[in-house]
């Protein structure tokens, strides 16, 4: 999901407009604005017909030929069109705009694709009541809203605030939200969905689990790392030792790249950017590498390579061989 900030980003489907285009990465968004829409036209038309064409197959002027004629029993129609970027370029777009500009009663428009590029059509549409709405998730305040009336509306129980922020910030994605809310509302049963429920059920990403280890080597001293890492390692069923040697592996790396940079005088805010550091990681991992020497920053990384190559070649073992590791990133990094 992005991590957008909030802004006027859900639309109003309004069921009197004609053309509705739902654009951009987020499948699920668009598929659930188009069944939010649906809803609204039944409940103006009473049931309604609905039908389905591909762009990359079907031709434009049978979508809209479908769209001007009449159903067996005068039904509402609902046309959705995948792929419409398809349809809609080079001649299609004429075509558009001559339907935009007279749209019929009896049909609503729905157009769906990754990419749209903006045009006059874009103005008759909105003219005609419809919307054209980008869909690239929406922020996590939002996410977290949508995913409270979601756990509501569609999975029949009560999903409390901070169980819903956490819930986005493990997941992200509105279609991994609301799979993960299937299995909690199971869970739940007749009660409410809480953070602590997300916590225990909802695992955190791959990304997450890197960080909260490299957080850990950073922040902590000789003794709490040594605590914390045995926790990590023994207290779970997984195998923890792979992630946790990875992530070692991957700190000692941007480290080591982060400091030499530095040490050439280059912008540090382009350092973090070409290293993907955001957020905390990047405040973290910068004020180390301004920290250590380059020199010191590339021993670190050698020796995160043959703690690796000893793994992997069973000279050792995992947990003795990460506890050495990790103390020794901890501090040679401070």
């Amino acid at each position: 999901m992005a991590r957008r900030p909030a802004g006027p980003t859900q639309p109003t489907l309004d069921p009197k407009g004609a053309i509705f285009v739902f654009h951009g990465k987020d499948a699920f968004l668009r598929a659930d604005y188009t069944s939010q829409l649906r809803d609204k036209l039944i409940e103006d038309h009473g049931e309604i017909e609905t039908i389905h064409f591909d762009g990359t197959r079907d031709a434009f002027a049978d979508v809209l030929d479908e769209c001007r004629s009449f159903g067996l029993m005068q039904q509402h129609k609902l046309v959705v069109v995948e792929s419409a970027d398809q349809l809609v370029k080079g001649d299609g777009r004429p075509l558009l705009e001559r339907y935009a500009d007279a749209p019929v009663d009896g049909a609503t428009l729905v157009l769906r694709c990754d990419t749209w590029h903006k045009g006059n059509v874009d103005k008759l549409i909105v003219s005609s009541g419809g919307e054209v709405h980008k869909c690239e998730g929406l922020a996590p305040n939002e996410a977290a809203a949508w995913a409270v009336k979601r756990a509501k509306e569609h999975h029949g129980v009560k999903l409390e605030r901070d169980g819903a922020m956490l819930l986005v910030d493990r997941v992200g994605e509105l279609g991994r939200i609301d799979s993960e809310l299937g299995k909690l509302a199971v869970d739940a049963g007749n009660g409410s969905i809480t953070r602590e429920m997300v916590a225990e059920t909802v695992g955190m990403t791959r990304e997450e689990e890197v960080w909260s280890i490299q957080s850990m080597i950073l922040s902590s001293g000789p003794e709490e790392l040594l605590t914390q890492l045995r926790v990590i390692l023994n207290n779970t069923k997984q195998d923890q030792s792979v992630i946790t040697l990875w992530a070692c592996m991957d700190l000692c790396r941007k480290l080591h790249s982060a400091s030499q940079a530095l040490a050439q005088g280059q912008n540090p805010a382009s350092i973090a950017g070409s290293l993907k550091l955001w957020g905390p990681s990047r405040d973290a991992i910068m004020g180390a590498a301004r920290r250590i020497h380059p020199v010191q920053a590339g021993r670190l990384l050698s020796l995160a390579v043959e703690a690796d190559r000893k793994s992997k070649s069973g000279l050792g073992k995992a947990n003795r061989l990460l506890e050495r590791l990790t103390l020794q990133i901890a501090g040679g990094s401070r």
